[in-house]
């Protein structure tokens, strides 16, 4: 797979913006660094046999780094895109606050947002499971809005939240 955006006939596109998902190992510092690439969603995309997809990379960050700046970006690509079904790999501690940003600026799509708490580098499976769910959500759904795919659920983004003392997505 590549960079290059052609249309699936799925009209699922997946954009990465980084987050824990595609953290890495890094052993000259020891920090886990954010891999400016889409290696690890083409690898669970080629192992569960999902060829007819697209991945566009756009911003590369932990969440935490995530600004409105990066937000205003991740939606005009959005709208200029000429998918109906995005599915968007971001950082899970302010991916609720994209959410609502993008609930607010966008209506004629479907979009799932989607991360890790673990990088996929380190133990592949709860990233492989989230990217995965939100991927099928998209196959089976055709209602437009704003959802996450977290932990076994799909639910609009309003209905599901990080428990940050617990460490897991759950439902309101």
């Amino acid at each position: 797979m590549n960079n290059n955006i052609v249309k699936s006939k799925q009209n699922i596109l997946i954009i990465n913006t980084g987050g824990t998902f595609n953290k890495i190992y890094n052993e000259l510092n020891g920090n886990l660094d954010v891999e400016k690439n889409n290696i690890f969603i083409e690898d669970i995309l080629s192992k569960a046999k999902i060829t007819d997809i697209s991945i566009a990379g756009i911003i590369y960050k932990d969440s935490l780094d995530i600004n409105n700046t990066d937000r205003i970006k991740l939606t005009n690509y959005i709208k200029k895109s000429q998918y109906d079904k995005i599915l968007i790999v971001h950082g899970t501690d302010t991916m609720n606050i994209s959410a609502k940003f993008l609930e607010l600026n966008i209506t004629n799509k479907q979009i799932v947002l989607t991360g890790a708490m673990i990088p996929y580098s380190i133990d592949g499976i709860e990233a492989t499971a989230n990217l995965l769910m939100g991927y099928g959500y998209l196959l089976a759904n055709h209602k437009n809005g704003i959802f996450i795919s977290m932990h076994g659920m799909v639910k609009k983004h309003t209905k599901i939240k990080k428990n940050k003392k617990l460490g897991v997505f759950q439902c309101l």
